[in-house]
C-alpha cells in the first residue's frame, strides 16, 4: 500500500506565496515522476509541473516563471513553491506520483487534493 499526504494550501492574497507539500510512504521501491495537477471550480484538471527521477522539469505556461517544483529524493517528497500568485491560480492542487513498488510493479497514485484560493 502507498499513501499520499498533501499540506500546504490555503487562503492568500494576490501577490502572496504558498509552498504545497507532498509525501509518499509505503511499499515504495522507488519513484519515478512526481506531478502537480490542479483543479479550478467547473474546469478539468490540468498538469501545472512535473520533475522526472532525473530531476527535469516541465511547467505549464500560465505558472511558468512563478511556481517551481522540486523533490527530496531521501523523503519521497515533492514540492510546489508558488509566488506572485493570482486569482486564477485558486484551484484544489493534487500530487500525482509514479511509485514503483517491492515487486517492480508502476502505479500513479493521487493526492487527496489541497485547496489553494487565491483572493484579489
Amino acid at each position: 500500500q502507498v499513501q499520499l499526504l498533501e499540506s500546504g494550501g490555503g487562503l492568500v492574497q494576490a501577490g502572496g506565496s504558498l509552498r504545497l507539500s507532498c509525501a509518499a510512504s509505503g511499499s515504495i521501491f522507488s519513484i519515478d515522476n512526481m506531478n502537480w495537477y490542479r483543479q479550478a471550480p467547473g474546469k478539468q484538471r490540468e498538469l501545472v509541473a512535473g520533475i522526472t527521477s532525473g530531476g527535469s522539469t516541465n511547467y505549464a505556461d500560465p505558472v511558468k516563471g512563478r511556481f517551481t517544483i522540486s523533490r527530496d529524493y531521501a523523503k519521497n517528497m515533492v514540492y510546489l513553491q508558488m509566488n506572485s500568485l493570482k486569482a486564477e491560480d485558486t484551484a484544489v492542487y493534487f500530487c500525482n506520483v509514479y511509485i514503483k513498488d517491492f515487486w517492480r510493479t508502476t502505479r500513479v497514485y493521487w493526492g487527496q487534493g489541497t485547496q489553494v484560493t487565491v483572493s484579489s
